[in-house]
């Protein structure tokens, strides 16, 4: 499944997924944001149980304040409409699926 482009128009429908979610916080600016991002859309292929979104923190301020992000990569996981787990930085692979499946 692809990455979706997460924006405060379609985010209600992400949040109340069955699927668990993956949000990615970035900039394009952000050098540790591009060296998450590949594995991120790594993840939204292989692993097609999960919802995987993205969501620009320059064009998204609203959802960048509403999840609290202060610096950037965030990624943060949604089950059941609550986030289950976040991080700050860039993660291996292995660590993002431990924090999807946790």
């Amino acid at each position: 499944m692809a990455v979706l482009k997460i924006t405060k128009e379609n985010f209600a429908e992400i949040k109340n997924s069955e699927k668990t979610v993956l949000l990615d916080f970035y900039a394009d600016w952000c050098g540790p944001c591009r060296m998450v991002s590949p594995l991120v859309d790594e993840i939204a292929e292989e692993h097609t149980e999960f919802t995987v979104g993205k969501v620009n923190v320059d064009d998204q301020p609203e959802l960048a304040a509403a999840f609290g992000v202060s610096s950037i990569p965030m990624l943060a996981v949604i089950k059941n409409g609550a986030i289950t787990a976040h991080a700050v930085g860039a993660r291996p692979k292995s660590a993002i699926l431990e924090m999807l499946k946790g």
